[in-house]
């Protein structure tokens, strides 16, 4: 993740910036984000599958990026995670949400690894973001930080295992459907 400007930035300003990609605002700082690889993309889309057939016809809805998430209005702070849970409507906006999703789903690459393992998993904390999974493609597997009592208990799954999503009462992650290579089918 490339740090863009180096002029303070605001919430409203960066919604308004015509740029080429997508950006992330931390802290008023503007930062590129590099395009998804086709790994990065599967991954998403078996994730996103699982999720959203758990969740037909129930109240909750899942979303892939782009998605924005303002955790806290009182900061110029605005993420584009992978993938966000939603259960509480109220929060949905037209570009995103405001205020903290149940859940939060971070794909790793090289670009953003740092930012998505220590930045990130602060924010999501402080905000209260029930459950932050870092998905890892390069290891196959998914370290799950659920918060309890205001910190995140680590729990974490290799590429065989079934997850459970704890803020969604009953739903399963298959990891073994997450990590497969469905790349080897083409030539």
């Amino acid at each position: 993740m490339e740090q863009k400007q180096e002029q303070y930035c605001t919430y409203e300003q960066w919604l308004d910036l015509d740029v080429e990609g997508r950006t992330e605002l931390i802290d008023g700082q503007v930062y590129m984000m590099a395009d998804p690889t086709s790994r990065h993309q599967e991954i998403q889309t078996a994730l996103i599958v699982q999720l959203a057939v758990f969740l037909e016809g129930k109240p909750c809805q899942v979303y892939a990026s782009p998605f924005g998430v303002r955790l806290n209005q009182n900061e110029d702070t605005a993420f584009e995670p992978d993938i966000v849970v939603l259960c509480d409507h109220s929060k949905r906006r037209d570009r995103g949400c405001e205020g903290a999703p149940d859940m939060i789903i971070e794909i790793l690459s090289p670009s953003t690894e740092k930012n998505d393992r220590v930045l990130k998993h602060e924010k999501y904390m402080k905000a209260a973001v029930r459950e932050y999974w870092i998905v890892d493609p390069v290891n196959n597997q998914v370290t799950a930080n659920r918060l309890i009592d205001n910190k995140y208990n680590t729990t974490i799954y290799f590429e065989k295992d079934i997850a459970p999503v704890q803020v969604l009462h009953g739903c399963e992650v298959d990891l073994s459907l997450v990590f497969k290579d469905v790349s080897k089918g083409f030539s």
